[in-house]
């Protein structure tokens, strides 16, 4: 075991030394077992869930996270990761058996699972245990090694995860390294074998780059512009409730809240009452109530503090109408929980993902529009339809493309272990979760086995044999 105490530096000359020893466990770890694996993510999930009581305590340092969120957000959704490895790792690491061809009767085929090798998980700030330790459940479920980049932005969550990585694992197989951008660059330079980032379009695009130079492989989570469409029949009750909650827990900094709202005209006025109501009954009805509830995060920083009031000032200079909140402590990192209409379209908050407690909020008559301003922005990594049409719940989801949908709610398609989550080009490349997760950080091999000569029989006398042309030609022409 790593010294807990003697933490890992993350000079280059240490980054490049425990690249090298991974390497050589790597091919030592291909021949890994399932139980070998499992008892490996066992201890990961139960030293996380040992921290309870930390990760409340680290979280609320960062950013004033609540510990109910810690909970849902942060340490379920691992355990149910884990969970779900742990019960169907053997299963996932069978070979797939591939029936032949015409072309190749005789032969018996399979896909096997093996490790990719070493692999880099540079996990963000917004969600850090889960965007970390969900990844790495499926990188060890997969039989790799591990180096983890932690977000600097949140210092007491990241300590408190390197000191649970070091003490759990070798850093022969899984290790972690601190530090600024600096860091992430020289990890970066280094020929991995895969790439699992998760963060913001534009750093991904970076982290392709480097990927390309020694043409790793990427998964890429990101985000965009995801929005959020209520039409003339939804539940307006369970629409508030849903969008409230997925807009302001983590002071919507979540990749896959809603952005912005289409709401019909018809129930705009209705469904707004409803969202202030449910937004003063669960954080205050005055900024001073909401800016001292136990159940708002503050922003991470004071730069992102000063980016979003930048957001909101631009927005109401161009004639945007402040619904609700509003309310700025760029001292405390605070911004209250804030409703936008009116916004116009030239608006730097309609332009940039949000990430944050803003949410501009746009009526609309004919779902055609709807869907024609979705399609003219970047694919987003979530979509949102609340509706009990279900001819216009169809057009919506047939005539977009997003990297996750839900119906009727929000966030849940991401707490559901067994469904992909990725995005589609702007938003990511790449799923994770369950299956999909261990499938990312595998190399799907195609194995062949026979006993018969094709070669010998296809180049008799120097062409193909008389019966096989017969055959292509029936089959095929």
């Amino acid at each position: 075991m790593a010294n807990p105490n003697n933490p890992t530096a993350s000079s280059d000359s240490n980054i490049q030394m425990v690249f090298e020893r991974q390497g050589r466990t790597a091919l030592q770890l291909r021949s890994s077992t399932a139980a070998q694996r499992i008892a490996k993510i066992k201890m990961l999930r139960d030293a996380v869930i040992a921290h309870t009581d930390a990760f409340y305590e680290a979280a609320y340092l960062d950013f004033k996270k609540p510990p109910g969120e810690v909970d849902v957000a942060e340490i379920l959704p691992v355990c149910a990761e884990a969970d779900d490895a742990i019960a169907h790792l053997a299963q996932w690491m069978k070979p797939t058996r591939v029936w032949p061809t015409l072309l190749t009767a005789g032969t018996q085929s399979q896909v096997q699972y093996m490790p990719r090798g070493r692999c880099l998980i540079i996990s963000p700030w917004n969600y850090p245990v889960n965007l970390t330790f969900g990844p790495l459940v499926s990188a060890i479920a997969a039989g790799n090694t591990a180096i983890i980049k932690p977000s600097e932005m949140t210092p007491h969550l990241s300590a408190l995860m390197s000191k649970i990585v070091r003490t759990a694992f070798a850093e022969d197989e899984i290790a972690i390294f601190e530090g600024e951008a600096d860091v992430a660059q020289s990890l970066l330079a280094l020929p991995f074998n895969h790439i699992f980032f998760t963060g913001s379009p534009a750093i991904g695009k970076q982290v392709m780059v480097a990927a390309a130079r020694h043409l790793a492989s990427v998964t890429l989570e990101l985000g965009g512009k995801s929005p959020t469409v209520i039409d003339a029949s939804a539940n307006i009750e369970l629409a508030a409730q849903s969008v409230m909650w997925a807009k302001f827990s983590n002071a919507g900094q979540t990749c896959i809240a809603p952005d912005y709202v289409f709401v019909h005209e018809s129930v705009k006025q209705q469904w707004l009452a409803s969202c202030t109501a449910i937004l003063q009954k669960a954080y205050g009805s005055t900024f001073e109530d909401q800016q001292n509830s136990p159940h708002l995060a503050h922003i991470v920083n004071f730069r992102h503090t000063a980016r979003l009031k930048a957001l909101l000032d631009d927005a109401r200079k161009l004639g945007a109408k402040l619904l609700t909140g509003g309310g700025v402590d760029e001292s405390d990192c605070f911004i209250a929980p804030t409703l936008l209409d009116d916004v116009p379209a030239e608006a730097s908050i309609m332009k940039e993902e949000i990430f944050g407690p803003l949410l501009p909020v746009i009526p609309f008559l004919n779902l055609d529009d709807v869907i024609a301003r979705i399609n003219a922005g970047p694919n987003p990594l979530a979509l949102y339809i609340y509706s009990q049409d279900k001819v216009n719940i169809q057009r919506v989801l047939q005539q977009t493309l997003s990297g996750g949908a839900c119906v009727n709610h929000a966030l849940l398609q991401f707490l559901h272990a067994r469904l992909p989550v990725g995005g589609v080009n702007n938003s990511g490349i790449g799923n994770a979760h369950g299956i999909y997760g261990f499938k990312a950080f595998s190399h799907e091999k195609a194995v062949l086995r026979t006993q018969v000569s094709f070669a010998a029989t296809m180049f008799k006398a120097g062409e193909v044999p008389q019966y096989l042309r017969k055959a292509l030609k029936f089959f095929f022409l």
